[in-house]
């Protein structure tokens, strides 16, 4: 437990790749419980659906899970790299970093989310202004 707890600090090398592959894991994880590719097969076969030089059913399911495992690959070193640089820098060249990654990926998440809100509520103002809504402020031509 000493080593452990020696070792484990935040800045060091243990704690930086036990880090990375814990992030790593759960990218894994993540994508493993919300998203199955047998019922997104299933779904495409029932519409009548195919992917073109797929055969539709089990070899479809096949073809999305090595599609999705290719893009997880991807998308999880990304994000490993996103958390550890900051910890990097911190601790390796003493840049001062006052946010870590995992923070810096939360303030985006929620930043881009808060934009897609606003545009998704002034569309919808929009729109009821050209339906003639109450409240609407198109107004009608003095000819």
């Amino acid at each position: 437990m000493r080593w452990i707890s020696n070792n484990l600090v935040p800045g060091g090398w243990v704690y930086i790749v036990v880090f990375a592959v814990m992030t790593i894991f759960f990218c894994f994880f993540y994508t493993a419980i919300t998203f199955q590719p047998v019922d997104v097969a299933e779904n495409l076969k029932k519409q009548s659906a195919f992917i073109p030089g797929v055969r539709p059913g089990k070899a479809t399911a096949e073809y999305i899970d090595a599609v999705l495992t290719r893009i997880t690959v991807g998308g999880a070193l990304y994000v490993a790299a996103v958390v550890t640089v900051p910890t990097l820098l911190q601790a390796r060249w003493n840049v001062p970093f006052y946010l870590g990654g995992t923070s810096l990926m939360i303030v985006v998440g929620v930043a881009l989310d808060f934009a897609q809100q606003v545009e998704s509520h002034l569309i919808t103002r929009h729109y009821e202004g050209l339906t003639g809504a109450k409240g609407s402020r198109i107004r009608a031509r003095n000819a």
